[in-house]
């Protein structure tokens, strides 16, 4: 996690925002907010965690997903953003 930048979460239909430290995870920080999110392998490579996005500069950092599935979608166990992150929840 060394070099990672902190950056935002924003739930934006239940209009919560969750700071994701550059310590942390996505998922760690959505977990403990308690959204309901399966870590599966926790390294980017299954797809599990996989969450839907609707606007954000993600720095994608799975192997999992396809360059389409990328326009829509990240995996909080590796994946970061810059700035703020929108999810529809």
């Amino acid at each position: 996690m060394a070099g990672w930048e902190p950056f935002e979460i924003w739930l934006v239909w239940s209009d919560r925002r969750i700071t994701v430290p550059a310590e942390q995870s996505a998922l760690a920080a959505l977990q403990a907010a308690g959204f309901p999110i399966e870590p599966g392998c926790g390294n980017g490579s299954c797809g599990e965690c996989a969450t839907e996005y609707v606007e954000g500069d993600v720095v994608h950092k799975d192997s999992c997903l396809s360059l389409d599935d990328r326009t829509h979608l990240f995996s909080p166990c590796v994946s970061r953003a810059r700035g703020t992150l929108v999810l529809p929840f």
